[in-house]
């Protein structure tokens, strides 16, 4: 007999208890994402305050109100300078190891959106710092172009006294520099047993800005900033004031000026020990420490062939443009734009803001201060530089100019949008706005800040009012010329060119002023990969651009991506590249 089919019985379940069940499993995923998430911001809220309390300074510039973050005792210090001693690296890499431990435990897909990419950028510079473990004696504090002894005196002037608390934190830390400074010269001690000091050049370089900088003793820049700022102060009786002004100018002969004359003497003694006159390639290391410089601060995995090849690339791309624009007319290489030369800092910058609707999105009015760097840093200090506010407040917004770079016309209206809009104090606020977990602000890779400064640059001589075809010509010899700085900086550090390597290849480009050459190849000693924080990520942001222009076809809009890189803020460029669907 043929056997039917069993029959499946379907069992009849009410409608109500369907959407109790579904209702059940959407709550219990939706909790364990949330359980996660609450988990992971518990440990990120702990590291940030971790990190941020390790140096007085870091909390001040970082939050004006630390208390509303339940920050309120934290000890007043300058942080460690130099390599720990063995106890305090073992307690280092103890706490590296609970950190990635931490990291595994964590369902990574149960994490939202922004709590995904935060463990990205946590989990990348965790290996960044294990690169680093072994290469600490690259590190370096003192420089005559990016050194703490120029940085300091900015940071103490611009310390902003919000309350009674933030004077006597001022105070307070005036009497930690001695000790600061005497870590460091140990740790420049250290250097030169080991083979890894400056060379004499870059040593007297900083000699000299010490020596300028304590020539006046009684005539000091932070004196007069500290004497306005206490008058500026409300609540201060009168003898209060005097109190603290006589406080501060005993700090100042007792503390200050003593520790920058033993900077001086240390690295007069130390001087003719730096047995390395080129770059990292001619230390054991060096090329290590190269690729951790391009992972950590110019924010990039890509190899140094790619690097390389990538700016020869733009570098003939630009110079055959240039080439072609002289062709049509060659009377440009005579001719001057006056640019802005008439223009006050103050109108180039509102100008700025109205040029910059059309390619990025509107930010609301925003609040900036001009300032001139004091005379006494005037020859240490860049041309002009933006000061980061505090992420709690994202005020006071400072563009610092240095008088003494005398600068005006095109160079002056590019420099302030690179400071300014839609540069540094534009991208800054932007992002601030989109209110970012605090963590954020930890990790921010130079090649994303300054990448995107010299990125918009371009735009700026867009915006200048001149002869068009000049104005192009003045763009592509300046992104020349950073090309060619920076592929100096790796033959520097990384093929371990000596000068004469260095003034062959300038002589290529028609560059033939042995003393200019000598300055730049001891500039480029002194800040490795710094121009390629500049440039490549510049360089980035372009080829970002195109391809996304590429995808999108006729529906791409210029704002909205700029938009887009501006909310998504700084982070390496291959994790921008994934957010913005850009293949590597």
């Amino acid at each position: 007999m043929k056997k039917l089919p069993c029959k499946k019985y379907i069992f009849p379940i009410p409608l109500a208890f369907i959407l109790l069940g579904t209702l059940f499993l959407l709550v219990r995923f939706l909790s364990a994402d949330t359980s996660e998430d609450r988990r992971f911001e518990a440990y990120t809220k702990d590291l940030f305050t971790r990190e941020i309390t390790s140096t007085t300074m870091n909390l001040h510039y970082t939050l004006a109100n630390p208390a509303a973050y339940g920050i309120e005792e934290y000890a007043i210090t300058l942080g460690q300078a130099g390599p720990s001693d063995v106890s305090s690296q073992q307690n280092a890499v103890s706490d590296l190891a609970e950190q990635k431990e931490f990291l595994d435990s964590i369902h990574v897909s149960r994490l939202n959106e922004e709590n995904q990419l935060i463990y990205q950028l946590i989990e990348e510079d965790l290996q960044n710092q294990e690169a680093l473990r072994d290469l600490t004696l690259f590190q370096e504090y003192l420089s005559p172009s990016l050194g703490i002894q120029t940085q300091l005196p900015i940071l103490l002037c611009e310390y902003t006294f919000r309350t009674r608390q933030d004077i006597l934190d001022y105070l307070s830390l005036l009497k930690e520099v001695p000790e600061y400074f005497s870590q460091i010269l140990d740790f420049e001690r250290e250097k030169s047993a080991q083979g890894y000091f400056m060379n004499d050049t870059a040593a007297d370089g900083v000699i000299a800005q010490c020596s300028a900088f304590i020539a006046f003793p009684d005539n000091i820049c932070l004196e007069s900033v500290f004497r306005q700022k206490i008058a500026d102060f409300p609540d201060l009786s009168s003898e209060e004031k005097q109190a603290l002004l006589e406080l501060h100018t005993k700090l100042i002969a007792v503390c200050i000026i003593p520790a920058y004359q033993s900077l001086i003497n240390g690295l007069t003694e130390l001087k003719g020990t730096g047995a390395n006159a080129k770059g990292l390639a001619g230390m054991e290391g060096g090329r290590e420490y190269y690729l951790y410089l391009l992972r950590s601060q110019v924010g990039t995995s890509d190899s140094v062939d790619a690097i390389r090849r990538r700016l020869t690339q733009q570098l003939l791309a630009d110079s055959g443009e240039m080439q072609e624009i002289l062709s049509s007319d060659p009377s440009l290489l005579t001719s001057e734009n006056d640019t802005a030369g008439t223009q006050t800092p103050a109108e180039i910058l509102k100008q700025l803001q109205q040029s910059i609707q059309e390619d990025f999105p509107a930010l609301d009015h925003t609040d900036y201060e001009i300032k001139y760097v004091d005379e006494s840093l005037e020859n240490y200090l860049s041309p002009a530089f933006y000061l980061t506010p505090p992420a709690d407040t994202v005020s006071p917004n400072a563009i610092y100019i240095n008088g003494a770079s005398s600068m005006e016309g095109i160079e002056l209206f590019t420099t302030l949008a690179h400071e300014g809009f839609p540069g540094h104090l534009y991208q800054t606020v932007y992002f601030a706005r989109t209110s970012p977990q605090l963590i954020r602000y930890l990790y921010v890779p130079g090649g994303y800040v300054e990448g995107w400064a010299t990125y918009v640059e371009s735009f700026a001589y867009s915006y200048a009012e001149g002869n068009d075809a000049l104005l192009r010509l003045l763009w592509l010899n300046r992104s020349v010329n950073l090309c060619l700085y920076s592929l100096m900086d790796i033959g520097i550090h990384y093929d371990g060119w000596t000068l004469a390597d260095t003034l062959l290849f300038l002589n290529q480009f028609g560059i033939t002023d042995t003393a200019a050459a000598a300055n730049i190849y001891e500039y480029i000693i002194e800040t490795p990969a710094n121009y390629l924080k500049y440039y490549y990520g510049y360089l980035n942001f372009l080829d970002i651009r195109e391809a996304v222009k590429t995808s999108e076809g006729e529906r791409f809009s210029m704002k909205k991506f700029h938009q887009r890189v501006l909310e998504l803020g700084p982070m390496p460029f291959d994790l921008l590249k994934e957010k913005l669907g850009v293949q590597s």
